[in-house]
């Protein structure tokens, strides 16, 4: 794929993968047409947890400086007993653990985020951003592929990058596998002033509080205005629902049963929203000739490992970097994207999940177990066991 080439890169999706697409792409020469469906770009939710995988893929694509002046530097990973109220453990996130890994660890609001890589996309020249423009297939004649919108319009492109997330339409087309797993994980999401956040809980800490069946987290954010808080009840619900207003009942009753000081933690929650988690197991078909898919289009993976965003980012540096490694060669650029990405992220999808059932969720003995377990690590072993992770942008896993 030339980087001269008559026709760009159609991304379809404007989140943080795909705008992250477009600017790897711009860094290298190569135009690009993002195809946004909602009428206006922007990211709904609220906080992010950023390893520093997210951070190398920041400086790779040039928006380092800004995406750090917008971050919370942490500095612990804090895991609670919700039932004793007790630590269990923590992994220090100050001096050793930025020297070991080249870069912070950080949380930051998803739409502040979203809002560099928007800024830096608008003041490219190569980087065309519409909204209005849902990608609903693709047609393809080897030489060019054509994204098919909503309203019946045609664009042609090079290649059609799917960044359009869970419910990809891409994805519909090049992997054919049904709807997302439905996890039975239910979770509510609230952003509360700091000043009503309990005084004694007040931590510069990502902080999770582990219970059976449910689980609490909670860490400030912009600027220490708010704190994100988020959580979760394995309730078994049966269908996916996404950020559906509910009352504060309902988000206590699945914490009837923890200690009264995470009960208190929920009771400074309002304007609760619901989501129910879903994901998809690993696949390795990614590519269908000049199509390819990145993000949760991809890979869509539960939050417990904190790592969707940073895997989307990581995958954007990887495909640009590998669009300008092949220039004249789609299928070969697409390729070793492919199979640089698809072992890597299968491992953060499965291990998202067994964080679920081992860390966040278990009861009795099992709960026993998990903090024997953590309670016998030391903040350098954490660091030795996350090294595969946090140490690589996604190309070859070094940091660039």
């Amino acid at each position: 794929m030339s980087k001269h080439a008559t026709n760009p890169v159609l991304i379809a999706g404007g989140g943080i993968g795909g705008l992250a697409t477009a600017l790897g792409l711009a860094r290298k020469g190569i135009r690009s047409i993002v195809l946004e469906k909602a009428s206006a770009l922007g990211e709904i939710g609220a906080g992010i947890q950023l390893g520093p995988n997210a951070f190398h893929a920041f400086d790779y694509l040039g928006v380092g400086e800004a995406a750090r002046g917008m971050a919370v530097y942490i500095d612990q990973l804090r895991l609670m007993d919700a039932l004793t109220a007790e630590e269990i453990t923590h992994i220090d996130l100050r001096e050793a653990f930025r020297a070991r890994f080249g870069n912070p660890y950080a949380v930051v609001h998803r739409g502040d985020l979203h809002g560099v890589f928007l800024k830096a996309c608008e003041n490219h020249d190569l980087v065309d951003l519409r909204v209005r423009s849902e990608v609903v297939g693709y047609d393809q004649d080897g030489t060019t592929v054509r994204a098919r919108l909503a309203n019946g319009d045609g664009i042609d492109g090079s290649l059609l990058v799917g960044a359009d997330g869970l419910w990809s339409n891409i994805r519909k087309q090049v992997v054919d596998d049904g709807a997302p797993r439905v996890s039975g994980h239910t979770t509510y999401r609230s952003v509360i002033p700091t000043d009503q956040m309990p005084e004694d809980l007040r931590w510069n800490a990502a902080t999770l509080w582990a219970g059976p069946k449910c689980h609490i987290v909670h860490y400030p954010l912009s600027g220490w205005k708010v704190f994100n808080l988020v959580v979760t009840y394995h309730n078994d619900a049966p269908e996916p629902v996404a950020g559906k207003p509910v009352p504060h009942e309902e988000v206590m009753r699945g914490f009837e049963h923890v200690h009264p000081r995470a009960q208190n933690i929920i009771r400074h929650g309002r304007d609760w929203k619901l989501w129910v988690l879903c994901d998809r197991d690993p696949v390795e078909r990614w590519v269908d000739g000049r199509v390819v898919l990145l993000g949760d289009a991809a890979h869509p993976m539960m939050q417990y490992f904190a790592q969707g965003a940073c895997m989307a980012l990581e995958d954007a540096v990887c495909l640009s970097h590998m669009l300008d490694s092949h220039p004249d060669n789609h299928a070969a650029a697409l390729e070793s994207y492919r199979q640089q990405r698809v072992v890597r992220t299968a491992r953060v999808q499965l291990q998202s999940r067994a964080i679920g059932e081992h860390i966040y969720h278990p009861a009795g003995a099992h709960a026993m177990a998990r903090n024997a377990v953590m309670q016998a690590k030391s903040s350098e072993d954490y660091y030795n066991h996350l090294a595969w992770l946090y140490g690589g942008t996604g190309l070859g896993g070094k940091a660039m």
